[in-house]
């Protein structure tokens, strides 16, 4: 007889909306989770609102979250790590460790929604001088301090008077093989652009980048917004580097628009850093025997008319473990994987029955 349970890897925003899906539709859900708590990315890394429309992140999480723990259909295991799977679609016995305890758990059908991690910027090259100067960091850094609302300099902790953001850190280089664009850098940077703005209106903030990548509605909900309202300076041009100038930074590198060479002195530099794969999504790839890309994101198997199918039959790949997802994508892609994955198991109970 075929397993009706449905077993989601990973507790972000893709896996909770898959385990909330399946469980409003009837079906049992099992929801496993390495932390101790749920949220993926967003809780972990605390950001503080979310983009575009800058609504209260923990808020927001809070709000999807609930209705989980409200549903008798929906179980979550807590503290768990996959460490193994055997079967096929209908039956799949996955084994893992929770709390150091070696447990098993029956599936019908499995939805990996592990997620993504973000580039380290001093992994490649320390052009950028991220382990070097305490007043480089990176968007998920930024992303504290404005949860916190104390955005200051972290070498005096004084509330900088000029900063910027570097764009494609990690992104669209060819050179470290992450030619592909991380979709949400550029709304990311644009957003916590007007954040600072709005905590410290005397912060002078400016925007380098490559070209800004605003896709869908992002283009009048902050890219405009951020420039007319907030006084954003977007300048198109490279930074080739950063080095210490007294107690500033002075970025050197490119304006690409007037084609002359840059220096611009700064309180603090703001890395806006791509997308890769975690290494959760890179385990249970390995674990399931699921195809990567060239970049070792899941592969899914349909194209653009089918975002969640896997090469195995009844396992499902959810959110940015596929590539460079938003928030609505990857909540998108939960509903899909839940709608298929109760088809799947649906149609091997009647294949047994």
């Amino acid at each position: 007889m075929a397993n009706q349970t449905i077993v989601i890897i990973g507790g972000g925003p893709a896996g909770i909306e898959a385990a909330k899906g399946i469980g409003d539709l009837g079906y049992k859900a099992i929801l496993i989770e390495k932390r101790d708590r749920l949220g993926g990315n967003p809780d972990e890394q605390q950001y503080a609102a979310l983009t575009p429309d800058l609504r209260n992140a923990e808020e927001a999480l809070n709000e999807m979250i609930a209705p989980l723990n409200e549903n008798p259909n929906i179980e979550v295991m807590y503290n768990t790590l996959v460490t193994g799977a055997e079967g096929e679609a209908g039956n799949f016995t996955i084994k893992a460790l929770q709390l150091g305890k070696e447990v098993e758990v029956k599936a019908g059908a499995v939805i990996v929604s592990t997620g993504f991690q973000h580039f380290d910027p001093g992994r490649e090259t320390q052009k950028y001088g991220y382990y070097e100067h305490d007043d480089v960091i990176t968007l998920t850094d930024a992303e504290k301090m404005l949860k916190a609302h104390n955005f200051v300099r972290p070498s005096n902790g004084e509330k900088p008077k000029r900063i910027c953001f570097i764009q494609c850190v990690g992104s669209r280089d060819r050179r470290i093989g992450n030619e592909y664009c991380s979709k949400v850098c550029c709304g990311m940077s644009s957003k916590q652009a007007i954040e600072v703005r709005q905590l410290l209106p005397d912060c002078k903030v400016f925007v380098f980048y490559i070209d800004m990548r605003m896709y869908g509605y992002w283009e009048n909900e902050i890219y405009w917004p951020a420039q007319e309202k907030h006084k954003v300076n977007y300048i198109k041009g490279m930074a080739t580097e950063i080095v210490k100038k007294g107690d500033r930074l002075l970025v050197k590198g490119e304006d690409t628009t007037l084609r002359r060479p840059m220096e611009v002195e700064m309180d603090m530099v703001i890395l806006a850093v791509g997308m890769e794969p975690s290494e959760g999504t890179k385990q249970m790839a390995s674990i399931f025997g699921l195809k990567q890309n060239q970049y070792n994101f899941i592969e899914t198997t349909g194209g653009a008319l089918d975002t969640v199918s896997t090469n195995v039959k009844g396992v499902f790949a959810a959110g940015a473990c596929t590539g460079p997802a938003d928030l609505e994508d990857s909540v998108s892609q939960g509903g899909l994987a839940a709608m298929k994955a109760i088809a799947s198991v649906r149609k091997a109970a009647l294949a047994t029955a």
